[in-house]
């Protein structure tokens, strides 16, 4: 029997969709392959890897509720469910600020800015940062503290990648502290893991040494309750002011000489924007002035005299 011309091109045709068919078909197929493929693998995994993979997942669970909730200064989960505390007992409070405030209305926060129901008395301001961080707010912030009346400060924040000189250098060289000052701030949360506890004590003994030498008196030591007592309990540091950061509790659980405590970072106050740290000064008003800069020139009393 003899084809016809067209049977041919019908049967390739017919050929050819059938192919295509097939092709799309198998690369389907290949596709809802590859959850199967993944799903075998897990299934032949041994116990012990489900055991590792398990608490892996909950090693990162705990370190991060701990980093975001409670570290680094202590149940900072309380935060949460209820309002700000203040401690008993204090009437000289102050707020230590950043770029982290935004720009604030120095105004109203002047005019309308009280913590439990008394003036704000004093402000510290973030400087520094490392050898070459300088707070984008510092310059406004530290104007307009002194401008509307508040007794101010700088402080400096620790960095753990750069040495201590030079932190304490560029520090001197950003910051130009006047008489009626608070005493610059070191502020040191974190050790270099490149150093011994004996070491990273010598880098911070030195970035104090240079920096007292410059101003004339004494810096102040600001860091958390736990820090303190890991790496910096040690009686060479008794000679400093110590400024605590330790939230959520009724009363400093120091037994040490302390000079102001920061016992929040959930403020509220009218002129700022969000949350700012509270904090409050272990002594009078009178007791503030003396600690300030030239407070022998102007009131007569060294700021360290007791």
């Amino acid at each position: 029997m003899t084809s016809h011309p067209n049977d041919k091109k019908t049967d390739s045709t017919v050929s050819s969709r059938a192919g295509g068919r097939h092709k799309a078909h198998s690369s389907k197929f290949r596709v809802h392959q590859k959850p199967n493929v993944i799903i075998r693998l897990l299934q032949r995994l041994p116990n012990w890897a489900w055991w590792i993979g398990g608490m892996t997942i909950v090693a990162v669970y705990i370190y991060f509720f701990y980093y975001i909730f409670v570290g680094p200064f202590g149940f900072r989960w309380r935060a949460l469910y209820g309002d700000v505390s203040y401690p008993d007992g204090y009437e000289i409070h102050g707020i230590d600020i950043s770029h982290h405030q935004g720009d604030i209305d120095w105004d109203v926060l002047q005019r309308e800015g009280l913590i439990n129901k008394l003036p704000i008395r004093f402000i510290m301001i973030k400087a520094t940062e490392g050898a070459t961080q300088v707070d984008r707010k510092f310059s406004k912030n530290f104007y307009q503290a002194r401008e509307h009346g508040f007794t101010r400060g700088a402080y400096h924040f620790y960095s753990v990648h750069s040495s201590a000189r030079e932190q304490a250098r560029f520090f001197i060289k950003t910051v130009k502290l006047e008489n009626g000052d608070l005493p610059p701030v070191l502020d040191v949360e974190h050790k270099p893991k490149n150093q011994t506890d004996q070491e990273f004590k010598t880098s911070v003994l030195e970035w104090l040494d240079i920096v007292e030498k410059h101003y004339g008196v004494k810096p102040i030591i600001y860091t958390y309750y736990k820090f303190k007592m890991q790496y910096l309990n040690d009686s060479v540091f008794d000679q400093y002011p110590y400024w605590i950061a330790h939230y959520y509790v009724d009363k400093v659980e120091y037994d040490g000489a302390w000079k102001f405590w920061q016992h929040t970072d959930v403020g509220e106050l009218p002129g700022i924007k969000g949350k700012v740290d509270f904090n409050i000064y272990n002594g009078s008003y009178y007791d503030l002035r003396k600690l300030t800069i030239g407070a022998l020139e102007q009131i007569g009393e060294d700021a360290y005299a007791e």
